[in-house]
Formats: structure tokens, C-alpha cells, sequence
């Protein structure tokens, strides 16, 4: 059998992460949800999804082909109900598509053309970007006993204050003189992940592997912090991709960030409204400002965007690919992509220059800036043009 995720209409809901990915690849829990799949399957899958995006994220085809709505999470229920597809049959939920068996592998779904089984059990679906933020206590937890089920933890040092007992550290994290509760969510620590001494943590909270967290670091309400980031400071409820740095102290609660995202020093974001109204965002889909029916949502920043010091966010803003912001006051709320400014103004990020910023943070981490990874950024930068005042 072949597996295939496919990003469906939900891709324009998760702009601006899915300019630069599929929305399979999106981390949320500890797991990007492709890597869920595949622990759930025990096959590797492959990806539907935009032209652009195929040279890095292949689409595999065979003659047997099982396709699957990239915004359901998976669980052992789903997952063994798409087992009993044979071929032409599809499994609903309400009016979406869960997922479809089909032998020939061309146009978009055809519903008409498909048995229709319904599917009533509960499942977990990232369709809005702040449902990364908002359900990532509940994919932490699943994630959590996906990865830690039959196994042993490494030990943890004597020197730290341990409170319950779903901590998991992975061979070569270190932890110590810190304090660690897990009565409030489990804490997993990734493979040569450190946490620094005289960090407060409470659970759940994912440290993905070789990634850092700092002195001193407070962290609550439930957090990913993707392979190779660097968190201090204070950070509630927040969501890092992979290779993404607030190092330093300042405020992220009730936020995401892309992958290769830096906060300078004492950036603080607003979670909360002050006259504590539901939070909106910008809509990339409608080009307004959606209602979220949350009271807390902070930062919404994509890929390879970056932020001077004491930089100040208000609360619901979403900054797209490759913007790099500084200077006093709150920026707009909605900072199109390759935008270089502040609160006093924008101009464009050209290419070049933001290429050369994304080549140097990258080679930081020993990761090269591919043709590949260029071509992405290129053709997001065509695709974002109407957003800037170029």
C-alpha cells in the first residue's frame, strides 16, 4: 500500500507556514504531523501538494494508493479504519475527505466517483493556524505515549526537582538544577537536547532533539520547541518549528513559529487583547481578518523571518516568509512577506539580501542553503507581491 498525504483546500488556512512547506510537515505535539503518519502506518509516506514545493517534497505513486487528508491527525481508531478502504471507497467525516483508496492516481477527488464510509469517531484536525498553538497540548500528550510506549527513559540528574512522573529524556539530553512538573502535561527531552540549569518548567513541553534551552528559561502551557532551537526567557503555550532562536529574555505566549525565525533580545509578543475581546487574524484565503473565538493568540511568523531587539508585537499579528523587523513601536499587524522595517513603514526585502541573511543563519547550523530551498523562496516571493508595497 501507498500512502500519500495530501494538503486539500486546508493549505490556505495554514499560510503563512505552508508557503514554504506541505501542510504535512507541520509540527505540532512533538511530531511533525508526516511523522505521526508514518509512526502510525510503519511506512514512510509522500506528499500531494504544491508544484513548487514537489522537488523537495516528492509525490510517490503506485498502483495501489491510499490518500489522505494531511489536516487529520492520526490515532489507532483512524488509522485502522483506513486500513478497511478497498479500492474506490472513501472515508468521511461530516463534509470532508478523511481518505480515499484509488488504483489510478490523476485529477483532484471526485466524490461522485467514490463508496462513501463514514467515519464518527473522534479525531484531531490542524486546520487554522492557531490550532497549532491551541491543540498542542492534546497532540503533546498523544505524541508523548506514541514515543515512550514500551520504552525507558535515560536517567535524570539528582540535581534537578522532578514533580510527577511523565518525563522522558531521550539518549544524550542533559537536564540540570532545574525544576521540571509533570502533573499539568508530560516533558520529553529530544536526543542531545540540553536544559540549561535554573530553568522552571511546566508541562507538557517538548525539547526536540539538539535543541537548547537556556538559563533561566520559564516555560508553561504547553510547548514545542522543534530540532535545533534555542528558547530562553519566558514562553507560554508556544510552537517552534526546527532551527528557529528566542534566546533571550522577552515574552512568546500562544504563538508559532516557522522554521529558521529569530527573536532578538526582549521582543515581547501581546497574547491578549486589553479590552479582552476575541482575537483575529489576518486571512490569507479571504485577505481579512478571521475570528479565531480565541481570547489569547499572539505571533504568527513564517519561515526565515527575523526580528531586531525589543521589538514589540500586538496581539494576533501575522508576519509572513522572510520579513525582517526592527525599530521602536508595534509593527502593523499583518506583515507581508519580504517586508524590511517597522512600525514606521516598510519597504521590500529584496532577494538578494534576504538570501544572504538565510545563507548565513543556515550555514550557522550547518545546514546548506540549497538550490532548492532558493527556488521555494523565489517563487514565494512572486506569490507574495500583491501583499507589499513593492
Amino acid at each position: 500500500m501507498n500512502y500519500i498525504l495530501a494538503d486539500g483546500d486546508t493549505r490556505n488556512s495554514l499560510l503563512p507556514f505552508t508557503f514554504t512547506r506541505p501542510v504535512a510537515e507541520i509540527r505540532v505535539g512533538i511530531l511533525t504531523i508526516a511523522e505521526k503518519w508514518e509512526k502510525h502506518l510503519g511506512v514512510e509516506i509522500s506528499y500531494w501538494t504544491e508544484d513548487y514545493l514537489a522537488q523537495r517534497f516528492p509525490l510517490v505513486t503506485a498502483a495501489d494508493n491510499v490518500v489522505i487528508n494531511a489536516a487529520y491527525l492520526p490515532n489507532s481508531t483512524l488509522k485502522a479504519k483506513i486500513g478497511t478502504l478497498k479500492t474506490k471507497q472513501a472515508l468521511v467525516f461530516g463534509d470532508d475527505i478523511i481518505a480515499y483508496r484509488t488504483d489510478k492516481l490523476g485529477e483532484r477527488f471526485a466524490a461522485e466517483a467514490y463508496d462513501s464510509i463514514a467515519y464518527e469517531d473522534e479525531c484531531m484536525t490542524i486546520k487554522n493556524t492557531w490550532d497549532i498553538f491551541s491543540k498542542n497540548d492534546e497532540a503533546l500528550r498523544a505524541d508523548f505515549d506514541l514515543l515512550t510506549q514500551g520504552r525507558k527513559s535515560q536517567p535524570i540528574s539528582d540535581t534537578n526537582t522532578v514533580i510527577g512522573d511523565a518525563i522522558f529524556l531521550e539518549e544524550g539530553a542533559q537536564v540540570e538544577a532545574s525544576i521540571l512538573n509533570t502533573t499539568t502535561g508530560p516533558i520529553y527531552i529530544g536526543r542531545n537536547a540540553l536544559i540549561m540549569e535554573g530553568c522552571i518548567i511546566r508541562g507538557g513541553l517538548a525539547l526536540c532533539d539538539n535543541s537548547v534551552l537556556k538559563m533561566g528559561a520559564k516555560i508553561y502551557g504547553a510547548s514545542t520547541f522543534g530540532p535545533y532551537s534555542k528558547v530562553g526567557g519566558e514562553v507560554n503555550n508556544a510552537v517552534l518549528f526546527a532551527y528557529s532562536n528566542k534566546g533571550h529574555e522577552g515574552f512568546l505566549g500562544n504563538s508559532v513559529l516557522g522554521e529558521w525565525c529569530n527573536l532578538g533580545a526582549d521582543t515581547n509578543t501581546s497574547n491578549m487583547k486589553n479590552n479582552y475581546a476575541k482575537v483575529r487574524l489576518w486571512d490569507y484565503k479571504t485577505e481579512g481578518f478571521a475570528h479565531t473565538g480565541l481570547q489569547f493568540c499572539g505571533l504568527m511568523m513564517g519561515d526565515h523571518s527575523k526580528v531586531g531587539i525589543n521589538t514589540m508585537f500586538n496581539t494576533g499579528t501575522v508576519v509572513g516568509v522572510s520579513a525582517n523587523i526592527f525599530g521602536s513601536g508595534f509593527p502593523r499587524n499583518f506583515v507581508p512577506s519580504y517586508s524590511w522595517g517597522g512600525a514606521s513603514g516598510f519597504t521590500t526585502y529584496r532577494t538578494p539580501k534576504a538570501f544572504e541573511t538565510a545563507k548565513a543563519m543556515m550555514h550557522r547550523k550547518g545546514v546548506e542553503f540549497d538550490t532548492t530551498e532558493q527556488s521555494i523562496l523565489e517563487h514565494v516571493f512572486e506569490l507574495t507581491k500583491r501583499w507589499r508595497k513593492d
